[in-house]
């Protein structure tokens, strides 16, 4: 109930104040108020796209198990990294290979895969130390130098912060049984410690991961999720190979988007991982995390970055709100509005992810909104940030530019 108090909170201190009429042109009010219909109507197709995910068939065909290729690309390590790990180590999966990658050999990371080595004899790990250069994703220069290695036809791809259960990888390859299939992603449920990451992840199962189910169900899904990419070796090589997207910022979207347009298609998994975010974050961090994929979507996608700003009803209705002095209207669009955000949330962040952080937090998705549209508009200007200790320029096709290594952490777009 702690929700219902903050939301009656604020009812009261918006009314607890007389809210003056400002003067405004009366053709402001008919874009603000579609925005709010908008919003609605967004809100309201995630529900039902997020009901019909939960309905797809998720059968197990124990006799389908294909052996599988498991490419980890690895870089530094924190106190979570052993158990994200070794949770691949523990397949309940008759045949799989994992090959971990790290490009250097002073990585903190390797203790880490040499103790998992030792730990998990029965499996079939190997670790590849390489300094090869592909292209400037360091992700993908150690995905294609663990590439040779790899023993079978289906490959998996997933992120080192990723920790899965037992039955993942028997879950994730049912969908290769049609032989259109040449991609499968998944979605992901945040394991997070610390205000700042919860901030942070709060926005994935309340807001990406809405626009995700919506996205597959209007036309399907077309791009891939480094959380799990389990694809055709095939496939990859029709695509390039990783050559194709060893440039790239948004190497999983490629993953996906390449093989859908050489018409192959992509499967969303109905298995959920957890994604283990870092305990001892900063807000710049966080910040700097956010703004690299928000301009690596506006790159990919751009007018489906622009029409993000359908999503954001519940600005829409606030300032619809202020500039009415208070109407009666107003008041019931807005409270429309918010009833629907914050049911959208709890649908897909609680009942259909099972996310922790929206089942402690969803009732704050329409302030984190806030935060969520002013970094959205932060991405307009420019194509520059940092990524780690290097800055970086992205290119209108969304490849990296090295421009400077060895620089402190700091935020900064400049203008393109």
């Amino acid at each position: 109930m702690a929700y219902l108090h903050s939301l009656w909170s604020l009812s009261m201190l918006l009314t607890a104040f007389p809210i003056a009429r400002v003067e405004f042109a009366p053709y402001l009010l008919l874009p603000l108020f579609c925005l709010c219909l908008a919003g609605i109507s967004y809100y309201g197709y995630a529900i039902y796209a997020a009901f019909k995910f939960l309905k797809q068939d998720t059968d197990v065909d124990l006799s389908f198990h294909p052996p599988v290729s498991i490419l980890k690309p690895i870089c530094g390590s924190d106190d979570k990294t052993y158990a994200n790990l070794a949770s691949f180590c523990r397949q309940d999966y008759p045949e799989y290979q994992i090959i971990f990658g790290v490009q250097d050999l002073h990585d903190s990371s390797l203790e880490v895969v040499k103790q998992i080595i030792q730990d998990f004899p029965e499996v079939d790990i190997q670790l590849i130390v390489s300094e090869r250069i592909l292209g400037t994703n360091r992700k993908v220069n150690n995905l294609a130098s663990a590439l040779p290695r790899a023993s079978y036809d289906v490959l998996l791809l997933a992120d080192s912060d990723v920790r899965v259960r037992p039955d993942y990888l028997q879950q994730v390859v049912q969908p290769l049984k049609k032989p259109d299939v040449g991609v499968i992603t998944c979605l992901y449920r945040s394991i997070t410690q610390g205000w700042v990451t919860t901030l942070e992840s709060l926005s994935t199962p309340t807001e990406f991961h809405p626009g995700v189910l919506v996205s597959n169900q209007l036309e399907g899904t077309k791009f891939a999720m480094g959380q799990t990419i389990v694809i055709r070796r095939s496939v990859l090589e029709e695509i390039g190979g990783f050559k194709a997207i060893a440039n790239f910022l948004a190497d999983d979207f490629q993953l996906g988007y390449l093989p859908a347009q050489a018409g192959y298609q992509v499967v969303l998994s109905s298995y959920v991982v957890d994604h283990v975010l870092p305990s001892n974050d900063t807000v710049i961090n966080a910040l700097q995390r956010q703004i690299r994929w928000l301009v690596g979507i506006r790159v990919s996608r751009p007018w489906g970055y622009a029409g993000l700003i359908f999503t954001y009803g519940t600005l829409g209705s606030t300032v619809l709100l202020l500039m009415t002095g208070g109407a009666f209207l107003s008041w019931l669009l807005w409270g429309l509005t918010l009833l629907t955000r914050i049911a959208m949330a709890w649908i897909v962040g609680v009942r259909c992810l099972n996310d922790p952080v929206a089942r402690a937090w969803f009732w704050l998705s329409p302030l984190r909104d806030l935060l969520s549209f002013t970094l959205w508009a932060y991405g307009f200007l420019g194509n520059t940030f940092r990524w780690r200790s290097q800055l970086f320029r992205l290119t209108k096709k969304g490849e990296l530019v090295v421009l400077t290594s060895g620089i402190s952490n700091s935020i900064k777009l400049s203008p393109r």
